[in-house]
């Protein structure tokens, strides 16, 4: 199966099932010396998984990540570094019944056409579990990225449903279960996803990413643009149906004279272009927003049809997310860093010897 590598001078292999033995990566072209050590990846892990509020998945998983090579008395050795996160809380059990049933809007249709099997225990290869070692992988990308350029990463909620929280406060962020920067939107929040786990039924969002200090360079036009690459890495998210940079759709409404980050001699008056200029970081935030959609796994009967073609009505049982865009802000944020790392070191290699 291709299409399990990211990147290309540092790359991330992910590999493993939502209800397999473990889920793992291996992450190679890290430079050497980089401090780091499983604490440095955990916190974000511990972000992204599941079971920790009851407005998300109840499955619980540790999510507890082992380094099992490229690091030796707390430094990457420049070696590829392997690393592996155990499934502990599998209910195989509860997928028993849709084994040869297509849910909608699922990847059980397209999968089962393209090999002619698949996992059908919670989604498998497909699940958003896998993400989880995107998020571990990230962890050493943010670590390098910090340290080396003073780069931040930082995310959050920015709309579910009719509900768009106001910035108020970064630090609001990861004090609620929601990623949400507007502690005045908690409420609403909670009693929307309450609503909807007495319907049976499930929200999409937004969430917006920011990563500040980024230097000036990054990006390799014409077809490795760092927005073409950035947006290939978030729609690769299992869910997201849509991506914006800067003003994004905005920009049907703004008129040139508007939209253009005009320039004096103390840089950038605006940053309608995201941070972007012709594929290339220049220097501003890069600041970007993916939409979900609603999650598919839902206890409302839904038409579909069987391995055998024939019509059924499909009903998910099990643990899930009634809006998955809850648990997305880590996951977007790992994309973005790792974008940015890879970039940073196409950039080095290239261009190391430039004068800016």
């Amino acid at each position: 199966m291709a299409g399990n590598t990211f990147g290309q001078t540092f790359t991330v292999t992910t590999f493993g099932e939502s209800h397999g033995i473990a889920m793992g990566a291996v992450v190679d072209g890290c430079p050497p010396g980089l401090e780091i050590s499983e604490e440095d990846l955990q916190g974000d892990l511990d972000r992204r998984r599941p079971g920790q509020s009851k407005y998300t998945s109840q499955r619980r998983e540790d999510d507890q990540v082992k380094i099992l090579s490229g690091v030796f008395e707390g430094k990457t050795t420049g070696t590829p570094i392997g690393m592996v996160i155990e499934n502990t809380d599998q209910r195989s059990k509860d997928y028993g019944q849709i084994k040869d049933q297509y849910r909608p809007a699922h990847a059980d249709f397209t999968y089962d056409r393209k090999y002619g099997h698949r996992d059908y225990r919670g989604g498998g290869r497909a699940s958003a579990r896998e993400t989880a070692m995107r998020v571990a992988a990230a962890g050493i990308a943010k670590k390098y990225l910090r340290s080396t350029f003073g780069t931040e990463v930082r995310g959050y909620l920015a709309e579910i449903g009719s509900i768009r929280p106001q910035i108020k406060s970064l630090d609001a962020v990861d004090q609620n279960p929601f990623f949400c920067p507007d502690p005045e939107m908690i409420e609403p929040i909670t009693e929307l996803i309450e609503q909807l786990r007495r319907d049976g039924d499930s929200i999409g969002a937004r969430i917006n990413v920011t990563a500040s200090n980024v230097p000036v360079g990054l990006g390799e036009p014409v077809f490795d643009k760092l927005d073409a690459d950035l947006a290939a890495a978030l729609v690769s998210i299992n869910a997201v149906k849509g991506v914006e940079f800067g003003a994004g759709f905005g920009v049907i409404q703004q008129r040139g004279s508007e939209h253009r980050d005009e320039m004096d001699k103390s840089g950038f008056l605006s940053n309608d272009a995201g941070g972007v200029l012709g594929g290339i970081s220049s220097g501003q935030d890069i600041v970007v927003s993916i939409a979900l959609k609603p999650t598919s796994s839902l206890s409302l009967p839904g038409k579909s049809i069987d391995r055998a073609g024939k019509e059924v009505e499909v009903v998910t049982t099990g643990r899930h997310d009634p809006c998955v865009g809850i648990r997305a802000t880590p996951i977007a944020e790992a994309m973005v860093a790792l974008v940015l790392m890879d970039h940073a070191l196409r950039d080095r290699a290239q261009n190391a010897d430039v004068t800016r």
